[in-house]
């Protein structure tokens, strides 16, 4: 569920947001609100800062915070919060910064501890979220959701997943086939006029564009030292042309390679310690969707 605003809200009320096993948010001076002609009430920004506690565990002043807000029950609210902060966890986990729309955004450092960069308040006109708008933006941000995670059939949350799911993910879908049905028209002559003999044991790069020809020749890419290869997915090339596409919408540093122009694995190098190393394919693997593994 889609929480940002109403924990960005419940800090300005409060001066306050406990966050179970990442820290506390701190604001200190006063939320100013300014009134225009034009644009309506709007805030301006006062000092926000953070402390890490891992310990943290409960936080009923929030919980029942976004029940009111939403009109749910604090059961449902408890378990909205927890999903939120587990998918918050899995970015800064994999070292990808993570945006608290109004408040900052926080990214994991080597110490193990989370940095933290204070950011905007909410620049839109300022008003209250009712259940109705909560709801909305709750379905939007659970079709994002579903994509990263494996379908559960036997989930009892299926009930929070709308019809307007399938829309996404079919606008979505219809956006990658017309790319890639544009791509190959556009190409299709010089195609037909370059064909190369690729050997079967010579590696193929594909580098960070998908505009690129499936038989053009890259050097092997290098591992650096300290860091580790870690396989996404092995596919044929439709599917891996689409995933290679959605995974850069999403600016993961993801590349593909090829043998043999007919599979083709995507895979990241990350710098990872040994130690993480079980941690960060577990993050992935729940992010991806598939079961994520490291090459030797």
């Amino acid at each position: 569920m889609k929480l940002a605003p109403l924990l960005a809200q419940f800090l300005y009320s409060n001066k306050r947001l406990d966050l179970p096993g990442i820290g506390t948010f701190l604001l200190e001076g006063p939320i100013i609100e300014e009134t225009d002609s034009k644009q309506g009430k709007s805030l301006k920004p006062g000092d926000i800062s953070f402390e890490n506690n891992h310990a943290l565990k409960e936080t009923p002043d929030l919980v029942q915070y976004i029940s009111s807000q939403t009109g749910k029950i604090k059961a449902l609210a408890a378990a909205d919060l927890d999903s939120h902060l587990n998918v918050v966890q899995q970015f800064l986990n994999i070292g990808k910064p993570f945006l608290l729309e109004g408040i900052g955004s926080l990214v994991k450092i080597k110490s193990g501890e989370y940095a933290f960069s204070s950011g905007d308040i909410l620049s839109e006109k300022f008003k209250d979220y009712t259940a109705k708008e909560i709801s909305a933006t709750s379905s939007i941000e659970e079709s994002f959701s579903d994509y990263k995670k494996p379908m559960n059939t036997g989930n009892s949350k299926n009930w929070r997943k709308p019809a307007v799911i399938l829309l996404i993910i079919a606008g979505i879908g219809l956006a990658v086939w017309g790319g890639y049905t544009v791509y190959k028209i556009t190409t299709a002559k010089n195609r037909s006029a370059k064909k190369e003999d690729i050997k079967k044991d010579e590696t193929v790069l594909v580098p960070d564009t998908a505009a690129q020809k499936k038989d053009s020749t890259a050097a092997v890419v290098q591992v650096p030292t300290g860091s580790f290869r870690f396989v996404l997915e092995v596919a044929n090339a439709k599917r891996a042309f689409e995933r290679y596409s959605r995974l850069k919408e999403y600016q993961w540093d993801v590349q593909m390679e090829t043998k043999d122009s007919v599979t083709y694995k995507l895979f990241m190098v990350l710098p990872v310690a040994v130690a993480d190393t079980s941690h960060v394919v577990d993050s992935l693997s729940g992010v991806n969707g598939r079961r994520v593994y490291i090459e030797q």
